[in-house]
Parts: C-alpha cells; sequence; structure tokens
C-alpha cells in the first residue's frame, strides 16, 4: 500500500429522537470545517436509516465537530466506525472493506 495515502478516522452520527437528513447537515459539517481549518468529508448514510458520516483525519478535529453538532442535534451520539482508513467510501461501510475487490 502507498505510504502517502491520507488515512482518515470515519465517525457515524445518529440520533434516536431528531432527524439528521434535511437540516442541511453535510453543509453545516463541510462550512465548519473550512471556517476551522479542519479537512473533512461528510456524507448521508445508504446503509442505516437517519444517520450522517463524516470522516477527519484526526480525533482532535473529531472532537470539534461533534461538539459543534451537539449545538445542533443536542442528542445526537458519534461512534467512530473506522481508522486509519484510505480513501473511504462514507455511504456504505462494506464497500471499505479491500478484500471485497479484484484489480
Amino acid at each position: 500500500m502507498n505510504s502517502n495515502l491520507l488515512r482518515w478516522q470515519v465517525f457515524e452520527i445518529t440520533s434516536k429522537e431528531s432527524s439528521l437528513n434535511g437540516i442541511m447537515l453535510r453543509g453545516r459539517i463541510r462550512k465548519f470545517g473550512i471556517e476551522n481549518g479542519i479537512n473533512v468529508l461528510a456524507e448521508n448514510t445508504e446503509d442505516l436509516d437517519n444517520a450522517v458520516r463524516f470522516s477527519v483525519l484526526n480525533n482532535e478535529d473529531a472532537e470539534k465537530i461533534k461538539t459543534y453538532l451537539k449545538t445542533i442535534v443536542d442528542d445526537m451520539v458519534a461512534e467512530s466506525k473506522l481508522v486509519d482508513t484510505p480513501n473511504p467510501v462514507l455511504s456504505k461501510l462494506k464497500v471499505n472493506i479491500e478484500s471485497r475487490y479484484n484489480l
């Protein structure tokens, strides 16, 4: 594997009470990242209802984003799903299992 690839940490945001879709959450995460100098990816999930995933390069940035998200959705839970993942796909986690694919 190429050691120059960026290694992303993937987090999954869920909520039992609040809707996470239709509230511009991905765009807000993106703008928060831009304004705070954080490299971040954000996507809705295809494999889970009412969830959004985001990915950052380090856990310090993840904590900043989680703190910000609590101001929007106070009952949200952000759980680490993947660590040190090159080129992550956020919409479906199983796509990140490299052994599934042949080149």
